[in-house]
């Protein structure tokens, strides 16, 4: 049995892949924020007659909130009361789950024909 040889990739393929992996990399990460399918969203939760004791604010904080340019508590509420939007749909979570299985599926059928040749050669069979 012949030794398994893997296949040899030129200077330019190599250039191409590389360019191909980076912009499927920085999309990846990008798209879903574009798209605005990631990233926090906050809901602020405006509260009537605003005080730096009713946000929670002691003199210390609130001094932080002056250097920063926030003179007033009704400049500074929206920031301070503002949560984290944690909700999600279960049509995106099904979409991901399926996206992910669809990527191991393909690479494991593409990559059956260098599996099975490595196997023959190492274990003879």
């Amino acid at each position: 049995m012949t030794r398994y040889r893997p296949p040899v990739q030129g200077k330019l393929g190599q250039v191409i892949d590389v360019i191909v992996l980076l912009i499927m990399a920085i999309g990846a990460l990008y798209i879903p924020l574009w798209m605005g399918m990631a990233g926090s969203s906050k809901v602020p939760q405006p509260r009537a007659g605003t005080s730096w004791e009713s946000l929670g604010q002691n003199p210390v904080m609130v001094e932080q909130w002056q250097k920063l340019g926030f003179s007033d508590p009704a400049s500074a509420s929206e920031m301070i009361t503002a949560r984290f939007d944690y909700s999600f749909s279960i049509g995106a979570l099904i979409a991901m789950i399926v996206v992910i299985v669809g990527y191991y599926a393909i690479l494991l059928r593409f990559s059956e024909k260098e599996y099975r040749e490595v196997i023959a050669e190492r274990f003879g069979g």
